[in-house]
């Protein structure tokens, strides 16, 4: 074979080599191949189809992951031909990978699809690490979500914008064994009276896990009001430290009469949790307010085990669901946030027994088939009914203020 021909012949085999690489990656990445902006949903399906798609989120809430990996997985897989994996990474984690990868100047990754809210949120946006808007394209959204809600458009009052597609309402709660107490407190003056009647008996997780964090702030909300703290801004450091100082001084005199006389915190929620199932502590807190119905049912939590909130309320937000910027495989991601919002992945979600997470689902768009089964869901022992808590829901601040609150914390309560 002549020189040239043979340089042919090894630039077409060349070619060969790529256009096979390029189709053996179809199957588990779009790769940006259409304009899922501009693509029909069926289209969106398609790409979608024969992809693997993987989902980043918290891992310590054991129902929703087995949620995840025994109900929607084998769903999307069977529906869809989309296989869906899980990766335990709390957003603390997630949003250095995304940062670093930032950086580096990575524009595909390997996180399709996040499990995200607050503070995170506001900060992955701002530094355009979220892909969207995304609920426009949803099929679900748009048959069983109202558009307009506040729990839809805002997250820590800050705009969704459609980059976010909400997965579940929360409200924070309190949890006490009314075999060992005398009372429930329904007011932050009641709680200090509670921890000098049980000294050892309470306590709060530190700032830097989100219940910790939405425990200081609900203190904050009974004791200078949610207007009050609204108005102020993160920038403003001194302002805000000279709003919130009464709520500060409060923590600090609360601090002896805690366990380990507020000397140490626990480091998260779990570890909370499990002082309250020990016995260790008489009260527990959670931003989930069907989490006791489902300790008391795997026997984590006494039968006695009791939700309340304070008479003024308790915070309540939407988690929700949104694609990194570097998302290999956003038709993928669509296609599976779909899926969990559609009515009866949600009413599976809501039963305590299985996840036990509220639905952001706008009830007057349901059938009255679809309202009777919603309706019907056992939410089981030690919960509030799901009307009283409405009525008790104080939206969340700025996410902007957050990490400025937790701070002020630690300068203040934590210090000497």
């Amino acid at each position: 074979m002549k020189p040239m021909k043979k340089l042919l012949a090894s630039l077409m085999a060349l070619a060969m080599i790529f256009v096979l690489a390029a189709c053996g990656n179809s199957a588990t990445t779009d790769s940006e191949e259409i304009d899922l902006q501009a693509a029909s949903w069926e289209d969106i399906l398609e790409a979608a189809k024969g992809t693997t798609v993987a989902y980043y989120g918290y891992g310590g809430d054991e129902q929703i992951n087995q949620w995840l990996d025994n109900y929607v997985a084998p769903a999307v897989k069977e529906q869809y031909d989309v296989t869906l994996t899980r990766t335990a990474m709390g957003a603390d984690e997630y949003m250095a990978k995304m940062t670093n990868e930032k950086q580096a100047g990575t524009t595909v990754g390997d996180m399709d699809i996040l499990w995200i809210n607050g503070e995170n949120f506001y900060n992955a946006k701002e530094q355009d690490m979220i892909y969207g808007p995304i609920v426009n394209k949803l099929p679900m959204y748009e048959k069983y979500y109202d558009a307009a809600s506040k729990d839809n458009t805002l997250d820590f009052a800050y705009p969704t914008e459609g980059y976010e597609a909400p997965f579940s309402k929360a409200q924070f709660v309190f949890i006490g064994d009314t075999s060992k107490v005398s009372f429930l407190p329904n007011s932050a003056e009641q709680l200090l009276e509670f921890c000098k009647a049980y000294p050892g008996k309470f306590t709060y997780p530190e700032a830097t896990d989100f219940t910790g964090s939405a425990f200081i702030r609900n203190i904050i909300y009974e004791l200078v009001g949610y207007e009050a703290l609204a108005a102020c801004k993160a920038d403003d450091v001194e302002g805000l430290k000279k709003t919130v100082q009464p709520a500060m001084d409060y923590l600090k005199e609360l601090a002896p009469y805690l366990w380990r006389n507020g000397e140490t915190y626990p480091s998260d929620g779990a570890q909370l949790d499990q002082l309250f199932s020990d016995g260790e502590i008489f009260l527990t807190m959670s931003y989930n307010p069907l989490d006791a119905a489902a300790m008391i049912e795997k026997g984590t939590y006494p039968e006695t085990a009791q939700t309340f909130v304070f008479n003024k309320g308790t915070i309540g937000n939407t988690s929700f669901l949104a694609i990194p910027s570097t998302s290999p495989n956003k038709a993928g991601a669509m296609v599976v946030i779909d899926f969990i919002l559609d009515a009866e992945s949600q009413l599976n979600k809501y039963d305590p027994k299985v996840a036990g997470k509220l639905p952001v689902i706008d009830n007057s768009k349901l059938t009255e088939e679809q309202k009777a089964a919603f309706a019907a869901v056992d939410l089981g022992k030690g919960t509030l009914a799901q009307d009283y808590l409405a009525t008790h829901m104080i939206p969340e601040v700025s996410a902007s203020l957050v990490p400025v609150i937790e701070q002020i914390w630690r300068d203040t309560v934590l210090a000497p």
